[in-house]
């Protein structure tokens, strides 16, 4: 029995040595620069200084910059659903025909559906698309028929025609109106008041005519921001997201593996791994971190493994400029001795029953 038991006992480490490396690593020395993989989807990039000066996150470009930035708004042109209010001087029966004692409401007049409004004695007036003053010099000089020298003013009682819509992480979200006063980005998201606890604050996109710009809220905090002097204008969308898909994903020889949510400017690598309590010096191979960025359609698009070679502490200079995206997966390999001692602690309950089964044989044998 007992050659039966060692060769039971040698087959089994020959069993175990096929698994030599439980758990899931990447070899870093088959790491090959640019190189991608059998099925062309995933490309491997090692992080350096030169690969840092290109383009790791993609922010606005210069020029949709400008366009934000060009756009200054014009006087306010009159649209359907506004209510105004229109004052003729000395005549009392044509500014508040329902009587002094009502309301302002009850005496305004509504621009309808088609862009024209009544008014006494002139009939429909085409007041879509002009503005208050054009509006006023056309009464006058059409009322000029029936009231010697009338002096006209008008006013406007409620915006109804233009509106910009706020969406996602605000406490109040919704249709704010564009009135006679031009409103910046920062005037219209400070009045709907931003959920700061969910909301990502990097991840604001204005859609505006058929295109979208993506902004920076956190921007905000620095001196040389520029979203005050963006304007806004009828039609415009604003979505917050919420930061509940904003979430990167550290594993592997870190102290705390977890998954990390994150609401302000991008998280960089050297952030991620020092909220993971480090790299666990005792097990970590400090070749094998990577960096594992997916794409949004694998089967069209190339996902990308960045690799950093973090065995001296001054490769966290790199790790510091590496800002990472959401959904990044952030793993740190075990060293070669990491997988040997877990080989062996899987070893050993298996030698363990091979050597209490010998023992056995061997007492029944006596």
């Amino acid at each position: 029995m007992k050659p039966a038991l060692a060769l039971a006992f040698s087959s089994l480490l020959i069993l175990q040595g096929c698994a030599f490396a439980p758990g899931q690593y990447l070899d870093p020395d088959e790491f090959e620069e640019g190189a991608k993989t059998e099925n062309g989807n995933v490309q491997l990039l090692r992080i350096t200084p030169e690969m840092l000066k290109g383009d790791v996150v993609s922010d606005m470009g210069t020029a949709s910059k400008q366009e934000l930035l060009d756009f200054k708004p014009t006087a306010y042109r009159i649209g359907a659903n506004d209510l105004l209010y229109i004052t003729v001087w000395d005549h009392p029966e044509l500014t508040a025909p329902s009587g002094p004692q009502q309301q302002l409401d009850a005496n305004g007049r509504l621009v309808r559906p088609d862009g024209t409004l009544f008014y006494p004695y002139i009939g429909n007036v085409n007041a879509a698309g002009l503005t208050i003053e054009e509006l006023r010099a056309t009464i006058a000089r059409r009322l000029a028929n029936y009231i010697d020298t009338p002096q006209v003013d008008v006013s406007l009682l409620r915006f109804g025609s233009q509106r910009i819509v706020l969406s996602g992480a605000f406490n109040t979200a919704g249709e704010v109106p564009v009135t006679t006063a031009p409103m910046t980005i920062v005037q219209a998201i400070g009045q709907a008041s931003v959920d700061t606890e969910n909301a990502d604050l990097t991840s604001l996109t204005l859609k505006r005519d058929g295109r979208e710009y993506l902004l920076n809220l956190d921007d905000l905090n620095r001196p040389d921001s520029w979203l005050h002097q963006v304007y806004l204008k009828d039609g415009d969308q604003l979505h917050l997201p919420y930061n509940d898909q904003k979430k990167v994903y550290v594993l592997g020889e870190v102290t705390l593996p977890q998954a990390m949510t994150f609401k302000t400017t991008s998280l960089n690598l050297m952030d991620a791994i020092g909220s993971a309590g480090g790299i666990r010096q005792e097990t970590a191979d400090g070749e094998a971190v990577y960096v594992i960025r997916g794409a949004e359609n694998i089967a069209t698009e190339t996902a990308k493994v960045f690799q950093l070679n973090a065995k001296s502490p001054t490769a966290f200079a790199l790790a510091k400029h590496f800002p990472l995206q959401p959904q990044d997966v952030v793993f740190v390999g075990p060293a070669n001795i990491t997988r040997w001692n877990r080989f062996i602690s899987q070893l050993l309950p298996s030698a363990s029953i091979v050597g209490t089964g010998a023992a056995a044989d061997y007492n029944l044998s006596r």
